[in-house]
């Protein structure tokens, strides 16, 4: 037996039959037609005519190789993915046209999934010429990031082998699920990675733009998520800071005459405080004057922001206002010209969360309280003496990535700050001298301390009851008696009706 009919009927023993049976329908005179046939790319099967063939022919042998074997079989095996035909005429010279489509061949990749991802049963693909369509539920965006990374390698993989090897590596689909959940020890890097990927992999038009010229084939993902993916962020920014300010002055007149000479000594080590106590001298005209001040500053902030955003998308929340910043510019002419430039400040959180498995959630997240300056900055133009005061910011700021669970806080950023500065102006020598030498210097001593702490918990969030309480609920408009006469700024809330008492037992 040749070689040729041995390979040939080796494939032809594993190869599912089709038959023709019930593919005919209202064919014009002469000709009958077929329901289309669908191949996989670098499989083959074997066809059974219900009637004797004579010959056979095909539209395009680069999509598919046909050959028939005897009057009753056809061997057809699927070269390239695309779209051709094949007619088949009998004895009588009556043509059959079947449509011929040959595809992607899932089975490798349908075995990957069900090792890869045992619980997931509602994974479908759907082959679209060299495109696969993935349709279906799953438990979570990362499960559906994996999926897509793994479709992804699978059609890189069967594009580099010319669409002629069917199994695609199992190591690169793992590989290529492990980084789309960021696999491994829960990391920072993991989870950003994870995030980047779904971004992509939930988003159904990126597929649409994958695979380049399209020799590769591309990914249209119609995934949908059965989990919550959505993601309620509480941020608290805690800050204490306290100012101790002591200053101490001293300004001195002293005079007196020895023969014909008039000695005269003036120390004005003054710290400039407006509280002073003088003692002078009428006769002589001696004074001493002396100034302090004490002074001791508290600031406490406190700012719990809340939003909400859908896994993978980025939320924003800002509380404060805008300020308009001028600044100059040279246009082409070289005159300087004065532009405005938006500022925001106040409570700001920007934060990018992504579900990964087992309840972790990845955050991305950069929480920040500014505040105008109330001194401002002075700025003099060159020529002219007017001076500018334009407003400074001050500015607490947190950017990072963590992980964590659903409930969990964490301390993303704090500071604890302690500024100790003191100044001492002396006359020479006599400012040394205990006690007395206080006459002669002037001493300045301030101490900052600052806590502050970033503290942010994440929470999976569930919808609202309807009945849900708001802020507003338990407000009550004050009468114009409570306002004008009493003073106040709300009114009394209404009693609560009392409970209706319990119907009796028994008929009656």
């Amino acid at each position: 037996m040749p070689l040729r009919a041995i390979a040939l009927a080796v494939l032809l023993s594993a190869a599912p039959p089709l038959t023709l049976a019930a593919a005919t329908a209202a064919p014009p005179a002469g000709v009958e037609l077929a329901k289309e046939i669908t191949l996989s790319a670098g499989k083959s099967t074997l066809m059974r005519l219900p009637s004797p063939a004579a010959r056979v022919a095909v539209g395009d042998a680069k999509i598919a190789d046909v050959i028939l074997l005897n009057p009753s079989e056809i061997y057809m095996l699927g070269k390239t993915t695309g779209a051709t035909n094949l007619i088949v005429w009998n004895r009588a010279n009556q043509a059959t046209v079947i449509d011929i489509t040959v595809g992607l061949d899932t089975a490798a990749l349908r075995a990957q999934f069900t090792e890869l991802f045992p619980n997931e049963r509602d994974i479908r693909i759907t082959v679209s010429g060299n495109s696969l369509i993935l349709h279906g539920t799953v438990a979570d965006s990362v499960r559906a990031s994996q999926i897509v990374a793994v479709t992804t390698a699978y059609l890189q993989r069967n594009a580099r082998s010319g669409n002629q090897g069917t199994a695609a590596a199992p190591d690169a689909a793992a590989q290529a699920a492990q980084a789309a959940a960021g696999g491994g020890a829960p990391t920072a890097a993991s989870g950003a990675a994870a995030g980047a990927a779904f971004q992509a992999a939930m988003d159904p038009m990126s597929g649409l733009s994958q695979g380049g010229n399209g020799s590769s084939g591309r990914v249209v993902n119609m995934l949908s998520v059965a989990a919550p993916q959505q993601v309620m962020l509480e941020v608290k920014i805690a800050e204490v800071s306290k100012t101790l300010v002591d200053q101490l002055g001293a300004s001195v007149g002293l005079n007196g005459s020895r023969g014909s000479w008039t000695y005269t000594m003036l120390s004005n080590l003054l710290s400039g405080n407006p509280s002073k106590i003088d003692a002078f001298n009428n006769k002589s005209g001696k004074f001493v004057t002396l100034d302090a001040q004490k002074n001791d500053g508290l600031i406490k902030v406190l700012a719990e922001p809340t939003v909400m955003a859908i896994s993978g998308q980025e939320a924003s929340f800002l509380a404060g206002g805008k300020i308009f910043i001028p600044v100059s510019q040279s246009n082409t002419g070289g005159i300087p010209q004065i532009t405005l430039e938006e500022k925001e400040y106040g409570i700001a959180v920007k934060f990018t969360p992504t579900v990964l498995d087992n309840g972790r959630i990845n955050l991305r997240v950069s929480p920040e309280v500014s505040e105008l300056n109330r001194e401002g900055i002075g700025v003099a133009a060159t020529g002219s003496t007017a001076t500018a005061i334009l407003p400074s910011f001050t500015t607490r700021r947190a950017s990072t990535t963590v992980q964590l669970f659903d409930g969990q806080s964490f301390a993303i950023g704090g500071l604890i700050k302690n500024n100790v500065t003191s100044s001492i102006k002396a006359f020479p020598g006599l400012g040394e001298i205990p006690i007395l030498g206080a006459l002669f210097r002037s001493s300045d001593f301030q101490n900052d301390r600052t806590e502050l702490v970033f503290i942010v918990t994440p929470h999976l969030a569930q919808p609202l009851p309807a009945d849900h309480k708001l802020p507003t609920d338990d407000y009550v408009q004050p009468s114009r008696v409570d306002f004008f006469l009493n003073g106040k700024m709300e009114g009394k809330p209404s009693a609560a009706p009392a409970p209706q008492p319990a119907p009796s037992g028994g008929d009656h």
